[in-house]
């Protein structure tokens, strides 16, 4: 026996005069033992004779056996440890079950040789034996093994061993409510105040940079998530990967930046008409850090641009209008659907299996000059149309203004439409969009939180407006850092006077992202689930254990779904701009820092053998000023000097454009990235600075949750060929408004993003 029953054995013989507690603590024995392993497999008892008139019979048992504790002194030493184990029976009903062959009768441990437990699904019999004095030996599972209870008693019991996990909510602002019912559901604990010791998760209401001081933990925010979604940031990420993969990013709508671009798009669409008189295109202006559609306005000429070139204008997006969007009831409609960035290294994406879906509330019509002004029928934002006098707040979840996105699909399904095909075109959008904006995203990580510098690792959920297209295709209208969590709307009671009432549709779908993100996002449940398949953590996330929620209760499936590295393969060819990122954290030097010097550029020519007899390093440093001042130039907020991210990748084209001139872009690319990899890898063997996956720099980079891996390395085959960015308008066309680009060295620029800006953002 273990030196533990030894102890309780010389504690039991102490009290057998008294006979008091007796059952009580030999049963709190084997609870501890057998609970010990409890997770989401569960056990089948066996019961005593295969009736339930059997099991009926052991509470009995355990009442006999107390009303006896006061005579105990006069039963002989058998009869006294025939009903001791048996007390523990209550305890661990519906877990274990001694097998008996006296059905009906009181289990007596002396009688039985052995016991035994059976585990559902593997046809394993696991027994332990009894020694003379009835004491049981414990039963020891395998790890791979586990018990789990199977009513709401035995689930608390276990909840209350486990330490709960903690939410600092105390910056949440608008999704408190949900974020508040969902720490309730998983019966964690909240400090809506702050805590002065660590918590297990912060959850932020605006930014990363809401609170400075957390050292530890998990932050629902991302550094430079809010900067990289502003319109203008995403518009360049997407337009980057535009000019790689023209065929894979036609999704989003062909846009121009105000005001740089403005010469550039009004030549483009007066050459566009003159060309073919029938096109009567229709714009969309968004402004860069709008949110909530303020702002948002329809011109069909250039001429009506309210924002035109000048030192004090507000910088915009310009967008081509997409005529023909699919309708339901004659409606106008987008989806919002829920992502979560789980880490970004390694990347992983979850999308919600529900989404809302947001109806305009003026019947559509094509776009005239006469209806141009008409918000209610053009845009889907829910804070305008909320406005109008057409909005339906409905408590159905397929009715009103406001929809779930599955009573869309159903409608669609009940007409013939392969809902299947819908949902892996938006699975596709999403992973590209994302692929998009990680590389500047790495640059932003690393910058909060350098390398050996303690800082907690980051998730997000992330808002994505999506339109479907009368063919079905799906169009990215914009990505929302903040989107809303708000699950009440505001209802005027009387005249002027308004009060929050619940919205059961926004319920539905948002608490639901919220809770799963925190059980994805569970400290414990991450070191345990990291082994297992996704099917399988669906399964552990959603049983009794670990899963058990508000009042004992079994929480629901998953809703939110892998789909990234689940889809590794389709898409890993798209990450090339993120080894180019790999290039330029490697030679930035200065910890924390997001612009590289010109001696961390010369270093890269240098370290990659890219300069030569024709190209030397005074054109290194010539090209390097013309570059960093013209980003400047266009960024007067900005007072870090260097070059940035954005800029190292135009610089990077130019490069391949000059060294392989008779490749497409994205051969160039790709071949100029596989002689700088190659080029630091000799040098790595040489000395102890290893390759460039390996290297001390890369390699010790915080990211998000492990090391820093080398993305993309393998080409699709079937995308080898690539067009010439930069195409006339055409009508159903969405591509990039891209130059083409000239090989001479007086012609090297890439389309520029803008540099982002540090501002806040509103919850859209």
């Amino acid at each position: 026996m273990s030196d533990h029953y030894v102890k309780v054995k010389v504690q039991l013989e102490q009290m057998k005069s008294s006979g008091e507690g007796v059952e009580k603590d030999e049963a709190d024995i084997i609870e501890d033992e057998v609970l010990v392993a409890s997770s989401p497999a569960s056990v089948s008892p066996i019961p005593a004779s295969g009736t339930p008139a059997a099991q009926r019979e052991t509470p009995k048992t355990s009442v006999t056996c107390r009303n006896q504790s006061k005579s105990r002194n006069k039963l002989g030493k058998d009869e006294k440890n025939t009903c001791t184990k048996q007390d523990s029976v209550p305890a661990l009903q519906g877990t274990i079950v001694a097998s008996n062959a006296n059905s009906g009768k009181p289990v007596n441990r002396k009688d039985n040789e052995q016991q035994m437990l059976q585990i559902k699904g593997t046809g394993k019999m696991l027994q332990g034996k009894t020694e003379t004095n009835g004491n049981t030996v414990p039963i020891h599972l395998p790890e791979d093994i586990k018990v789990g209870p199977h009513n709401k008693e035995d689930a608390n019991k276990v909840a209350k061993r486990r330490k709960p996990v903690t939410v600092d909510t105390f910056k949440a602002k608008t999704s408190l409510e949900a974020l508040k019912l969902s720490i309730r559901q998983l019966k964690w604990k909240e400090f809506p105040v702050g805590r002065r010791s660590a918590c297990d998760i912060y959850w932020h209401g605006v930014s990363f940079h809401d609170n400075d001081n957390i050292i530890s933990g998990q932050v629902n925010k991302f550094p430079g998530m809010i900067e990289m979604l502003r319109k203008i940031n995403l518009t360049r990420a997407v337009r980057t990967m535009q000019e790689l993969f023209p065929e894979e990013y036609n999704f989003y709508p062909r846009s121009w930046i105000l005001p740089e671009e403005y010469q550039l798009f009004s030549t483009q669409i007066s050459l566009a008409k003159d060309s073919d008189l029938s096109q009567k295109p229709t714009f969309i202006i968004k402004p860069d850090g709008g949110s909530q559609g303020d702002g948002i306005y329809l011109i069909r000429d250039p001429g009506d641009l309210r924002v035109i070139a000048g030192s004090h204008t507000k910088q915009s997006v310009v967008q081509e209008y997409i005529h023909k969007p699919l309708l339901i009831d004659k409606l106008k409609f987008d989806i919002r659907l829920y992502v979560l960035v789980k880490s970004l290294e390694p990347l992983e994406i979850y999308i919600a299996k529900e989404g809302l879906s947001r109806f305009c509330t003026e019947p559509y019509q094509e776009p005239s000059q006469k209806n141009l002004s008409h918000v209610f029928m053009h845009l889907t934002n829910y804070s305008l149309n909320v406005q109008s006098g057409n909005f339906v707040h409905s408590d159905s979840l397929s009715s009103g203004s406001k929809r779930t996105f599955s009573s869309v699909l159903y409608r669609l399904a009940s007409k013939g439409v392969d809902i299947k095909k819908v949902w892996s075109d938006i699975i596709s959008l999403v992973i590209k969009t994302i692929i998009a904006l990680v590389p500047e995203l790495k640059v932003y990580y690393q910058a909060d939180i350098p390398p050996g510098k303690p800082g907690p690792t980051c998730f997000q959920i992330l808002g994505f407006d999506i339109l479907l297209m009368k063919n079905l295709k799906p169009v990215l209208l914009e990505v929302n850092a903040n989107p809303s969590m708000r699950i009440e709307h505001e209802q005027e009671v009387s005249p002027g006077v308004f009060e929050y009432v619940p919205s059961p549709v926004d319920e539905e779908v948002k608490v639901g992202v919220i809770r799963d993100t925190l059980r994805l996002m569970d400290p414990a449940q991450k070191k345990s689930l990291t082994s297992y398949p996704e099917h399988q953590q669906e399964e552990m996330l959603g049983s009794p254990v670990r899963g058990t929620g508000e009042e004992g209760r079994v929480l629901p499936s998953m809703c939110l779904k892998q789909v990234f590295p689940k889809y590794t393969k389709q898409f890993s060819y798209l990450r090339t701009v993120e080894r180019i990122t790999a290039l330029f954290l490697r030679f930035l030097g200065v910890k924390g820092n997001m612009r590289l010097g010109p001696t961390g550029f010369r270093t890269f020519i240098r370290n990659c053998k890219l300069s030569n007899s024709h190209f030397s390093m005074a054109t290194v440093d010539i090209l390097y000023i013309d570059i960093t001042r013209r980003w400047a130039s266009m960024l007067p907020d900005s007072r870090e000097a260097g070059m940035g991210l954005q800029a190292f990748v135009e610089a990077f084209f130019y490069l391949a454009q000059r060294r392989f001139k008779s490749l497409p872009l994205r051969e160039q690319v790709v071949s100029l990235l596989e002689v700088c990899e190659a080029q630091l890898e000799n040098q790595g063997r040489g000395d102890s600075g290893g390759a460039l996956p390996e290297d001390s720099t890369a390699s010790t980079r915080r990211s998000v949750s492990c090391g820093r891996t080398q993305p993309g390395r393998t080409q699709h085959p079937h995308h080898m060929s690539t067009s010439t960015p930069g195409q006339a308008l055409s009508a159903p066309q969405l591509c990039s408004p891209a130059t083409p680009r000239r090989a001479s060295s007086q012609d090297y620029r890439l389309h520029q993003r803008l540099r982002p800006t540090h501002k806040g953002n509103v919850e859209n």
